[in-house]
Formats: C-alpha cells, sequence, structure tokens
C-alpha cells in the first residue's frame, strides 16, 4: 500500500507522517550538519477505520481497543470510535447501490443509515488495559476512530463478529487499519456461491473517488462499473464484487486505487458452504513475501498470487515447519503471468504441525502480490480464512481480543534466528501483566505457549518484541468451536507503528499526526 504523507519543516529538518507512520527526510540546504542518531518517539495522533462487521441479523460483534504502554508517551490524551455516515455523495445523488448491489429508494442506501453521531462504541480504558464494546444485529455502521496523547501509540482495534448461520457463518475477525491511497487484495471472487463485499470507508472531511480494478486467471476483468466511485465525507461504502462484472471467476484479484482523497479498505468474503472472513490487504508488491502463521489442522490451503508488472514471475514455494524450511512436494514452484491471478492448491500442507509459507524469487526478483485461503474442517463443517502476505512486526506488533483458550501466536523468522519478547496485557475486566521471551530458530514456525494474564478476566492483548536476530513475521488466530464448526479468524501482525524515528537535534520539533 501506498502511503500519503504531510510534510512539515522546522529549521533544516523535515519530518512527514500519517496516520500512526512517520518517516524522516533528510536536510537539503547545502552545508548543513548531519543530523544525529535518530531517537524512536512515540507517535502523537492516529487514526483507524473499522469496517461495518455484518448484514446479519443474527451477527454478534465485540469490538476490543487497546493501547500498549509506551515509554515517553504523553501523559494527557483522549481516543474514540464513532460511526461513519452510511450514505455516499451518489446515494444522496439518487445514483447510489445498496448492499445487494440495488438502488434503494430515493437512492439511499437500504442498510445502516443515518448512524452517524451515536454514542460512542466503547470507551478505551488507559494505556495497557484493553476496553471492549458490541453490537448486534445487521444494522451495526462502520467507525471511523482517532487517539491522540497518551492513547496514540501503538493503537489497536479489534472487530469480531459471530454469525451463527447462513453464508458467512462462523467468526470474522479484522484488525481496524488507517486510510491510505491503494490496497491490493489477492483472494477475493465472484463465483457463484461468494459474495464479496469491498467496503470503503473515508475518514475526511472532502469526498473521496476511488477506482476497483479487477484481473482474473486471464488478466483484467472488464468493467467501467468500478471506476469513478465516489465515498462521501465521514463515510463507508460496502461494493458488491459480483454487480461489477458479470465474470464468475473463482480466484480474483482486487485493486483499489483512490483517484483523490483516502480511504479505508477491506474485503469481506463469505461463502454458502465453507464460512467466511475478512480478507485485510496483502503488503505492497515484492519479490520475496511471508505469508505467516497456517493453522496446523488446516484441511486444505490455497495460495492466490498476482503480479501488476510487465514481467513474469517464477517462485520458489517454502513451508517454515517447526524443524526449517522444507518445500512442499509437488508445489515447489509457481508461475505467476503478468497481469494474471494464479492461483495453486496446497492441500493440507501443514500435516499436523505449525506453518509459515515463504515465497522467494527463483532468478529475477519481480514484485508478486499474494494470500492464502486457509480452510479448516471437512464437509459441512467446513470454515474458511485468509493469511495475506505482511510486513515484519518491526518495532512491535499489538493484537487485541485475546482469550486464554482460543488464541494461538504464530512467530517465523525465515531468514535467521531472532529473540522475541511477548507480553500479555491486563485483562479487559481483571488479570495482571505477563511477558516471556522466546528463541525462533532460522527458517522455523512457531505456535508459541503464549503468556496470559495472571487472574485474567475477560479479553486480553499481545505484544510482540523482537528482541535481537533476524526479522520476525507473526500472525494471531482466534478459534471458537460451536456445533462442531471449528470457526476461526485470522490477523497478521505487522509494526503497529507506534514510534517514529526522530533525528536527535537542538532544534524543538513536533510530531504531526493526520
Amino acid at each position: 500500500m501506498n502511503r500519503t504523507t504531510l510534510s512539515l519543516i522546522a529549521g533544516t529538518t523535515a519530518l512527514a507522517a500519517v496516520t500512526a507512520f512517520a518517516a524522516f527526510d533528510s536536510p537539503s540546504a547545502a552545508g548543513a550538519a548531519a543530523p544525529k542518531a535518530a531517537a524512536q518517539l512515540p507517535v502523537e495522533r492516529t487514526s483507524l477505520l473499522c469496517p461495518a462487521p455484518s448484514t446479519s441479523e443474527i451477527a454478534d460483534t465485540a469490538y476490543t481497543s487497546f493501547t500498549p504502554v509506551t515509554k515517553g508517551a504523553a501523559s494527557s490524551g483522549k481516543a474514540q470510535l464513532q460511526a461513519a455516515a452510511a450514505q455516499s455523495a451518489q446515494d444522496q445523488a439518487g445514483g447510489g447501490k445498496s448492499k445487494d448491489g440495488k438502488a434503494g429508494k430515493d437512492g439511499k442506501s437500504g442498510k445502516g443509515a443515518g448512524k452517524q453521531g451515536e454514542e460512542p462504541v466503547l470507551t478505551p480504558k488507559a494505556p495497557g488495559t484493553p476496553a471492549t464494546g458490541d453490537t448486534s444485529g445487521g444494522e451495526a455502521p462502520a467507525l471511523i476512530g482517532t487517539a491522540d496523547g497518551r492513547f496514540a501509540p501503538g493503537w489497536t482495534v479489534q472487530e469480531t463478529t459471530e454469525v451463527a448461520a447462513g453464508t458467512g457463518r462462523g467468526l470474522l475477525g479484522v484488525n481496524c487499519t488507517g486510510a491510505d491511497t491503494e490496497f491490493w487484495f489477492p483472494g477475493a471472487s465472484t463465483a457463484t456461491g461468494r459474495t464479496d463485499y469491498v467496503h470503503l470507508t473515508n475518514p475526511d472531511d472532502s469526498a473521496a473517488v476511488v477506482d476497483i480494478e479487477l484481473y482474473g486467471k486471464d488478466g483484467p476483468i472488464k468493467s467501467s462499473l468500478g471506476e469513478n466511485l465516489t465515498v462521501a465525507p465521514h463515510a463507508s461504502e460496502p461494493i458488491l464484487l459480483p454487480t461489477l462484472t458479470d465474470e464468475r471467476q473463482a480466484d480474483v484479484t482486487v485493486h483499489v486505487g483512490v483517484r483523490s482523497g483516502r480511504v479505508g479498505a477491506a474485503v469481506q468474503a463469505l461463502d454458502d458452504k465453507a464460512g467466511g472472513d475478512w480478507l485485510a490487504a496483502a503488503a505492497d508488491p515484492a519479490g520475496s513475501l511471508v505469508l505467516p502463521g497456517i493453522p496446523k489442522d488446516a484441511t486444505d490451503v490455497r495460495l492466490i498470487a498476482y503480479t501488476p508488472g510487465d514481467d513474469d514471475a517464477d517462485l520458489k514455494i517454502r513451508l517454515a515447519s517447526p524443524d526449517g524450511l522444507i518445500t512442499p512436494a509437488g508445489n515447489e514452484s509457481v508461475h505467476v503471468k503478468s497481469g494474471m491471478t494464479t492461483a495453486v492448491e496446497l492441500g493440507d500442507v501443514t500435516r499436523g504441525e505449525a506453518g509459515s509459507l515463504v515465497l522467494t524469487p527463483t532468478d529475477q526478483a519481480v514484485p508478486v502480490v499474494a494470500a492464502l485461503q486457509v480452510v479448516r474442517g471437512k464437509g459441512d463443517k467446513r470454515e474458511t480464512a485468509f493469511i495475506p502476505a505482511t510486513a515484519a512486526v518491526g518495532t512491535r506488533a499489538t493484537s487485541a481480543d485475546n482469550s486464554a483458550k482460543g488464541t494461538t501466536l504464530a512467530l517465523t523468522a525465515p531468514s535467521g534466528t531472532a529473540t522475541v519478547k511477548v507480553t500479555a496485557s491486563a485483562g479487559s475486566e481483571g488479570g495482571s501483566p505477563a511477558t516471556k521471551t522466546y528463541t525462533i530458530k532460522s527458517g522455523t514456525t512457531q505456535d508459541i505457549d503464549a503468556p496470559v494474564p495472571a487472574g485474567l478476566k475477560g479479553t486480553y492483548a499481545l505484544t510482540v518484541e523482537p528482541v535481537s536476530g533476524a526479522p520476525v513475521y507473526a500472525s494471531r488466530t482466534l478459534a471458537a468451536t460451536e456445533d462442531g464448526i471449528p470457526g476461526f479468524t485470522i490477523q497478521t501482525l505487522p509494526n503497529d507503528h507506534g514510534l517514529v524515528a526522530v533525528p536527535e537535534t537542538d532544534e524543538d520539533l513536533s510530531i504531526l499526526q493526520k
């Protein structure tokens, strides 16, 4: 994804930041002194966007907010989640479509309208303690959240929905994310039996204009209906993929590009027979990719890959197992044709052990995006989740909404041995934090015995902090079995962007977050 930046110049120092991410530009003035070593300072403002959770009338959604304790953070601040408006400028003009792809009366969306301005879904607690809130039924809106001061560094919100029956039944989860200008979603579908929505949320005061492009097994799927989509200020739009094209394809890569403004984006992938989950955006196109945390009891794993450039990509497929990197029999490599979505059936590739997929170029590095579709269970008790390629943990990653029995934390270090510290927060209703340190051997994946707060009551958060060694990749699986159906959802854990590198200087600098 591309991250839009806003620059602030103080003396000869430039600092750029967006949402929970900031970058430093070196001084350009002739003769300027070189900056001192950069210091890691807490960000002062973070924005997050949560998509509307479900249209099911029997859906129950829980929200969990958590800010890790961060040294040097401000002593005051606030955080809140508010409902987004349900209508876009297109709807207000009479040209909008409801969630079933049909125009509503007077051009207004049929569900979730008029929710903006309601009471916050939850009130965040002090850093170090999770806060929870919940909604029921199919009218819950998208949420727009902001945190500043002591609540901003690493602020994380998890949205978890249980649907007892019907299309997409099971456990669906998504990390609320910041706004951006480009997203890739390999693993979507327009096939019969799948109901996939692209949720777009605009946090800003001006409208955003968005293009949605679809790529199938033979290349671009032609459709003018995904062009120039308008998302009104502080509003959210769910776009049903089958309404953009008549082509029905099992494996589709969705590209969301923003012409003006910014949006948050996520794909809700619902299956008539195999449950469903949220498909988060994949990491930016790259020559090598890591997809961490395939459940050990996965019954079917499917790799979906796409290369947006002009060159084909040839990739080695390896599994980082508990004993090291291995090559799956019969799936040693994959050829990804330029502009075409490629799918590879990996079956029960983990064979009862923890695993992560590692993709590397066989020769020339060609940028690729990829995701895994993972199935647990068999027959009519199947349940589906997704693992997009992700960035490394970096300085710190945070996972909210964990339970003592349903959480699995997977850590992998494909390129070298690493030492990692994992901290369990206090519980939302009580309990004391706990910390453990782990060594992840080179090329392995471990489903670690993660710490649990002493005297836990409620839910808790996990923070992952690499201490030394090679880059670490992580994901969290949350599982809950009901009526014999193994409901589960998987979230990857990239950097929570709670800290920003700022050069040491005699100047007085402030950190600007948008």
